[in-house]
């Protein structure tokens, strides 16, 4: 009998290509109308670019929210998520999205770095944007959600890196313990080792004060994601660090996309509530 794998999410959500499909109709639809730049370079490498959407006003200190896709580290295109932007575009807001690199081609780290580096260029581009630069707030899915965790977190690194000043964090359906990714179906896609997992798992990583974090969850997700949601709030809690645990009934790991690109939905508002927040 084949073991269940809980991080194979095609397996518990029927209508996966459907809605992967709904992503990029959406973002194709955002396209024709939206004011953007795309693929800007944040730094050298052909992936180290990010894609700036422009609400219809011309922006002055506006806030400026950031998205960082998933796809488990080793797949996913930052165009098939513009439509995340839909809700910050309504509120006035500027929009980005990151990309970065992908296993197994290169190791978390990286991964790790590169995010860091986009929030940092941002930052220091904001005004030029149309942005304030104290209003950096940050969404990220699934793998996406691990790496901007670590936007306000440090993990085995020797130097201390530099940390992007940000205002709020909302981290959708994230993988915060890595140990049971090496023996998941993503073993010869991703080739994480268990050091590699050890070093990078977010529930062992010095968590900085600094952002406000929402960790939600859908809740038709398999357990790993709620019990390691639970767990990263509970640790930043017995700090005494400003977060809470959101857990979104009806939503699987797909579909709660949907939700946060919906200005009307209670994810959406949330996330507008994060980017007004003083």
């Amino acid at each position: 009998m084949t073991k269940t794998d809980l991080y194979r999410i095609r397996d518990f959500v029927p209508e996966f290509d459907e809605i992967a499909a709904e992503f990029s109709a959406r973002s194709r639809a955002l396209e024709r109308h939206a004011t953007m730049r795309s693929d800007i370079a944040y730094g050298s490498r052909p992936r180290e670019t990010l894609d700036i959407i422009f609400p219809e006003t011309s922006p002055s200190d506006a806030p400026l929210h950031v998205f960082v896709h998933g796809g488990y580290w080793r797949s996913g295109e930052k165009a098939d998520y513009r439509f995340v932007a839909e809700p910050v575009l309504a509120a006035g807001g500027i929009a980005a999205l990151v990309e970065y690199d992908l296993m197994p081609g290169q190791r978390l780290p990286t991964l790790v770095d590169q995010v860091r580096r986009a929030l940092l260029w941002l930052q220091n581009h904001a005004a030029e944007l149309g942005a304030a630069a104290e209003r950096i707030t940050v969404s990220g899915h699934s793998a996406g959600a691990h790496l901007a965790s670590y936007l306000a977190a440090t993990g085995v690194e020797e130097v201390t890196p530099a940390l992007p000043h940000l205002k709020g964090l909302l981290l959708l359906s994230g993988i915060y313990d890595l140990s049971g990714i090496p023996d998941s179906f993503l073993k010869n896609e991703a080739e994480m080792s268990r050091e590699e997992a050890a070093a990078w798992s977010p529930l062992d990583a010095k968590q900085h004060e600094g952002p406000h974090r929402i960790i939600a969850y859908g809740a038709e997700e398999t357990p790993p994601f709620h019990e390691q949601a639970g767990a990263l709030h509970d640790r930043l809690a017995a700090q005494g660090q400003p977060a809470e645990l959101l857990a979104l009934p009806g939503c699987n790991h797909m579909n709660i996309l949907l939700e946060l690109g919906d200005r009307n939905s209670a994810l959406g508002a949330r996330l507008l509530e994060l980017m007004s927040a003083r």
